[in-house]
């Protein structure tokens, strides 16, 4: 049942009518939560709110939720998959208490991997609503978490990339030129996915067999995925086509997803036919989701919850399908959501954190639309917060450019550059691959090779002599 709060500060006592205002009027400031009408009206009621949601304690997001079970498919999986058992290491600690324990040196990789079914969404948005930036990283690069399917992503130590070759035409000689140059740079062991131009069922196989005809002609330990729909993707099971991972947005309330035009059950039969065809070697994991901070404000399905809130809960259907990639589209939805660099950065801190803390094999899109006040150099400082944070993998586009979604993100050379200056490896089978094929000199430290590699030489020369 849901319950006002209140917090004295001097002489005045501020208000808060549910733990769903509380909770959004914590949040750092960003144009979402302007937009919908849910902000803090000042820094100083951010502070006491931020003050009062310290106090509150861990035990409350079990009973005052903050969407009617009744109503949303999400808050019962919340719920029902909740571990009690597990919880009963962190339950007398309020959210302040939650941070402390967080950050102290007790909260060891596998302590925090033993309570990731005891954490709520809504506990791991409340408890970043009151960290900093430092606390994010910190934390995050304590969280530890593992997936595989032709290869092992997000071992400590490792970055991986997606290696996304869009085109505004979906041209195959584009496509497979963009491949090429991104495997060239070492990129490419998270998946290689592309976003389809055109979206359809047809199209997603004509794709899908191009990305698995390279896969298998050079033998790269790696996976491919078309972005469509994931009704599409079952079809193309059906259809017989060399499905690797199953791709869906998601977001955090029935509503979005119904707006998306699926639920619990759709990605239920899509990842039950993705690990039928059993094409991982290593792993079994056969899902990739995409999430991002304003999905549920734009579909109009947030509940009066804040952005950042609404994003979390998108973790809980993540992690009820054991993915091996989940992405936040960080940037992407625009400044109408998150304004400048300075929102983006914290948006891509918190959401990498929540993601970790609840067990989510969590990469980042480091991205701006062209119209949001944000720059490359903002790009360059949330790319290397988030690779010393523990980032499980970025996207790798030709010159940091999308020229099918019209978005900038990040670059080959970009994961070159993390990957230098941080010492951050490709996944291990991965890397192998780079070593065996002469695509890199020195694979510890991110060195090319000077030459190009000879598996890839005379498929080059073919095409410059039919040229």
């Amino acid at each position: 049942m849901a319950h006002g709060y209140s917090y004295t500060l001097g002489t005045q006592t501020y208000q808060f009518k549910s733990l769903a205002q509380l909770m959004a009027k914590a949040t750092p400031q960003r144009s979402g939560d302007r937009l919908a009408g849910v902000i803090a009206q000042s820094a100083q009621e951010r502070a006491v709110a931020q003050m009062t949601l310290a106090e509150v304690p861990l035990k409350t997001f079990l009973n005052d939720v903050l969407i009617p079970y009744e109503q949303d498919e999400i808050t019962r999986l919340i719920i029902d998959e909740h571990d009690a058992n597990a919880f009963k290491l962190i339950s007398h600690l309020t959210v302040g208490d939650f941070r402390n324990w967080l950050l102290s040196d007790y909260a060891t990789p596998t302590v925090l991997a033993s309570v990731r079914q005891a954490i709520t969404p809504e506990m791991a948005a409340a408890v970043s609503k009151i960290m900093r930036n430092q606390d994010l990283i910190l934390v995050a690069k304590k969280c530890h978490v593992k997936s595989a399917f032709r290869n092992t992503i997000g071992l400590p130590g490792h970055l991986s990339t997606r290696l996304q070759p869009n085109h505004p035409t979906d041209d195959i000689n584009g496509i497979a030129a963009c491949m090429l140059d991104g495997l060239l740079y070492g990129n490419g062991d998270a998946v290689i996915g592309i976003n389809p131009a055109t979206d359809n069922v047809a199209q997603a196989i004509k794709l899908m067999k191009l990305m698995d005809d390279v896969i298998q002609k050079y033998e790269i330990p790696t996976q491919s995925c078309v972005l469509t729909h994931v009704t599409n993707t079952i079809e193309c099971i059906e259809a017989g086509a060399p499905v690797d991972l199953v791709f869906q947005s998601i977001g955090g309330t029935e509503a979005t997803n119904s707006s998306f035009g699926f639920n619990l059950n759709t990605l239920a039969e899509a990842q039950d036919a993705a690990l039928s065809l059993k094409r991982g070697t290593v792993g079994n994991n056969v899902m990739y989701f995409e999430t991002g901070q304003g999905s549920s404000l734009s579909a109009n399905a947030h509940h009066g919850l804040d952005q950042q809130t609404c994003e979390a809960r998108a973790y809980a259907v993540a992690r009820k399908f054991d993915p091996l990639l989940v992405n936040t589209v960080v940037g992407f939805i625009g400044p109408e959501y998150l304004f400048d660099g300075k929102e983006i950065t914290r948006a891509g801190l918190e959401d990498h954190f929540c993601a970790k803390l609840l067990g989510i094999p969590m990469g980042c899109d480091v991205c701006y639309t062209n119209h949001a006040e944000a720059d490359q150099n903002d790009m360059d400082n949330l790319l290397t917060l988030l690779g010393v944070a523990g980032c499980s993998f970025v996207m790798g586009i030709p010159g940091s450019d999308d020229i099918m979604l019209n978005y900038q993100t990040t670059s080959f050379h970009d994961a070159l550059y993390v990957r230098r200056v941080l010492g951050s490896r490709p996944a291990p089978e991965f890397e192998a691959w780079l070593s065996r094929m002469k695509i890199m000199e020195n694979t510890a430290e991110s060195i090319l090779s000077n030459t190009l590699p000879s598996a890839f030489a005379s498929p080059l020369k073919a095409v410059q002599g039919g040229m």
